[in-house]
C-alpha cells in the first residue's frame, strides 16, 4: 500500500518521499486510518515495523487541516532521550515541507535547553516529544500551554512503567482536556499496559501485528564460553568476518568499558556507549556509527530499543540479556528494512538458565556454535542440571531521565532547537543538492548490506525461526 492511498496531505506527501519512504508497513497500514478517522489506539508492535510514522503522519496531517494556535496540540511521551531525539528526527523529516511546529523536551542537556523548552512550551507548540521527568519540571513551573491539545501518544509504554514512570505518567496527564485522542503503544502486553489503557483510553481499536520474536531473517547463533573467554571471542569474531557495522551490547556499564579499552588496545576503531557519556557525547557517538565512520558500538541496553539505525549487519551480546523481549530488542537492531543480519550471543556458565528462558519464549532453541580450538575447552551447555543463580546479565541500563532533539531532518539545528509558530522558523523548501533536508541522515531509506560470504553465521541452514 502507498502513502497516497490514505489520502495525506501534498505537502506531507513530500516529506515521505524525500525521506526514503515508499510503501507503508504492516503496522501504517492498520494504524494510520483508524487514527485519522479519530480512534483511539492500543498497538503491540515489535521494534523496526515503522509504529513511529505510524502515529506521526495521521497526527501531522490532522493537525495540518484542524490546529489550535498557543497551545501545544500534540503531546508524544517517550522513555528515554534516545528515543526522543529519533522521534524528533523522524517528525522534522516528515513534515520537512509543511509549516507545523515540533520541539524535543528532555532531560540533561544545559540551561540554554530548558530555556528554549520553556519558551516553546509556555507560546505553544504543534507537537511536543517528551520524556516523562522533564516535562513534570516544566509542568510544575506552571507556565505550560495544554488547554487545546488534541493528541496524547505514549510510546515505549511497557519501558515507561519498567523504568517507574507511572506516576508522573498520571500526573501529566491530569493536566491534559478530557477530550483528546489517545494513542498507546507497547512491545508488550502486560496486565499492568492493560490496567494503564483502561485507564486512559476511550473504545480504543487494539492492534497486535505480532508476537515479539525476532524477524526470521537474522541468522541466530550462541556460544556457550567461560567467563574469560569472551573478549577473545569477541575479537576473534571481529577478525574473522568482514563486517562494516557491528554493535555489541553489554547489560553492565564496567563490561563495556573494559571491552572497549580491550578492543582499543588491539587498535581496533571502536567507541562505548552508556548512561556515563553527557547528552552531546551520546548523540556525536550515535552519529559517527550511524554514517559508518565508526564501524563497532559496544553499548548498554540503553540502544537496545527505539533508536532506527539501519544496516547493522551484526549484533552481539556480550552477556545474555535479562529477559526475552530484551533479547529480541537487542538483536532486532540487525536485520532492518530489508537487509539480514546475523547475531551472536555469549552464554557463561550462570547464564545458561537465563538463557533457556528465552528459548522457551522465542519456542525453538537457538543454535550452539563451537568456539575456535585455540580457545580451549568450553562448558557444556546443561541449563537446569542443578542450581544456579540467574546472574551475570546485570541490570538494565537506562541513562537518565530521557532527552531529545531540536534539529532538522538531517541533525541539524534549525530555528534555535525548536519549530515555533510565529518566531520566523517556517519550513522552506530544500536547495538544490543539500544535504540538510530529510533523509540526510540515512536513517530511512532501503539498503542491501554487502557482506562477506565467509566466517560465522554466514553459512545456509543457521537460521533460527
Amino acid at each position: 500500500m502507498t502513502f497516497k492511498e490514505f489520502g495525506l496531505d501534498e505537502s506531507l506527501l513530500e516529506g515521505i518521499e524525500a525521506s526514503g519512504y515508499e510503501n507503508a508497513t504492516p503496522v501504517q497500514e492498520q494504524v494510520i486510518p483508524l487514527i485519522l478517522h479519530g480512534k483511539d489506539i492500543i498497538a503491540s508492535a515489535q521494534t523496526g515495523t515503522g509504529k513511529t510514522a505510524a502515529f506521526l503522519l495521521p497526527i501531522v496531517n490532522r493537525l495540518l487541516a484542524s490546529r489550535h494556535d498557543d497551545t501545544v496540540n500534540a503531546l508524544v511521551i517517550v522513555p528515554t532521550r534516545e528515543l526522543a531525539i529519533q522521534i524528533a528526527q523522524n517528525l522534522e523529516g516528515l513534515s520537512y515541507f509543511t509549516n507545523i511546529s515540533s520541539i524535543a523536551v528532555y532531560g540533561g542537556g544545559d540551561g540554554s535547553n530548558f530555556s528554549t523548552e520553556k519558551q516553546a512550551l509556555s507560546q505553544g507548540a504543534d507537537v511536543v516529544v517528551c520524556t516523562p521527568g522533564r516535562m513534570i519540571a516544566h509542568l510544575n513551573m506552571g507556565y505550560v500551554k495544554l488547554k487545546g491539545l488534541q493528541y496524547l501518544v505514549l510510546d515505549e509504554a511497557d519501558r515507561m512503567l519498567d523504568m517507574g514512570f507511572y506516576d508522573d505518567i498520571m500526573k501529566i496527564i491530569s493536566f491534559l482536556p478530557p477530550k483528546r485522542q489517545n494513542l498507546l503503544f507497547s512491545a508488550t502486553m502486560p496486565v499492568k499496559i492493560r490496567d494503564l489503557a483502561r485507564k486512559i483510553l476511550h473504545e480504543p481499536a487494539e492492534i497486535n501485528i505480532a508476537i515479539s520474536k525476532p524477524p526470521a531473517k537474522i541468522v541466530q547463533e550462541a556460544f556457550v564460553v567461560y567467563e574469560t573467554q569472551k573478549i577473545p571471542l569477541v575479537k576473534w569474531l571481529l577478525k574473522s568476518t568482514n563486517y562494516k557495522s557491528t554493535l555489541i551490547f553489554c547489560s553492565k556499564k564496567h563490561n563495556v568499558k573494559q571491552l572497549t579499552m580491550e578492543l582499543k588496545r588491539n587498535k581496533f576503531n571502536v567507541k562505548e556507549i552508556h548512561s556515563d557519556l553527557d547528552q552531546s557525547a551520546r548523540e556525536e557517538v550515535l552519529l559517527e556509527f550511524r554514517s559508518r565512520r565508526l564501524p563497532i558500538l559496544v553499548a548498554t541496553d540503553i540502544l537496545s530499543r527505539g533508536i532506527d539505525i539501519d544496516n547493522i549487519e551484526m549484533v552481539i551480546n556480550y552477556d545474555v540479556p535479562n529477559d526475552g523481549e530484551d533479547y529480541v530488542h537487542r538483536i532486532g537492531r540487525t536485520a532492518r528494512a530489508e537487509t539480514d543480519g546475523v547475531a551472536f550471543t555469549f552464554i557463561s556458565e550462570k547464564e545458561q538458565n537465563k538463557f533457556r528462558s528465552i528459548e522457551d519464549l522465542l519456542g525453538s532453541p537457538v543454535k550452539k556454535a563451537a568456539i575456535p580450538e585455540e580457545f580451549g575447552p568450553a562448558p557444556e551447555y546443561s541449563p537446569r542440571s542443578k542450581s544456579r543463580r540467574g546472574g551475570g546479565g546485570g541490570g538494565r541500563n537506562h541513562g537518565g531521565s530521557g532527552g531529545g532533539h531540536h534539529g532538522g531532518a538531517g541533525g541539524g539545528n534549525r530555528g534555535g532547537g525548536g519549530q515555533h509558530r510565529g518566531g520566523g522558523n517556517r519550513r522552506r523548501p530544500r536547495p538544490s543538492g543539500s544535504n540538510s533536508g530529510p533523509g540526510a541522515n540515512g536513517s530511512h531509506g532501503s539498503h542491501d548490506a554487502s557482506r562477506s560470504g565467509s566466517g560465522p553465521g554466514s553459512g545456509s541452514g543457521q537460521q533460527q525461526h
